[in-house]
C-alpha cells in the first residue's frame, strides 16, 4: 500500500493559520511556525482582555457616577448606599448614560436616593 502525505491537509492548516494572523507584523503573517505562535498568544490575549474590558467598563461608568454626583455636593458612596437602601435598581450604566444624557432625571435620582 502506498504512503499517503500529508500535504493537502497541512496545506490547508497553514493556509488557515496564515489567514487568521492577516494584520500581525513581519514574519509572524508570513512564516508558519512564528504566525503559529503569535496566533495562540493573540488568543491568549483575546481571552484576557474580555474579561478585562468588563472590568474597564465598570470602572468607567463609577468615575463618570461620581464627578456628576460630586458636581452635586454628594460622595459617591453616600449615593450608592442611598440607592439600595432604597431599593432603586438601576446599574451603573444606565446611572452613567443619565449622568451624561440627561443631568436632570439624574438630579433628581441623586435627591431621592440622598433623602
Amino acid at each position: 500500500m502506498p504512503r499517503t502525505t500529508k500535504g493537502n491537509l497541512a496545506s490547508k492548516k497553514h493556509k488557515a493559520v496564515l489567514a487568521k494572523t492577516k494584520g500581525h507584523y513581519g514574519a509572524r503573517s508570513r512564516l508558519f511556525k512564528t504566525a503559529k505562535q503569535s496566533l495562540i498568544k493573540s488568543m491568549q490575549y483575546a481571552y484576557r482582555d474580555r474579561k478585562n474590558r468588563k472590568r474597564d467598563f465598570r470602572r468607567l461608568w463609577i468615575t463618570r457616577i461620581n464627578a456628576e454626583v460630586r458636581n452635586l455636593g454628594y460622595s459617591y458612596s453616600k449615593f450608592i448606599d442611598g440607592l439600595n437602601k432604597k431599593g432603586i435598581e438601576l446599574d451603573r450604566k444606565m446611572l452613567s448614560e443619565l449622568a451624561i444624557q440627561d443631568k436632570a432625571t439624574f438630579e433628581k435620582v441623586v435627591k431621592t436616593a440622598i433623602d
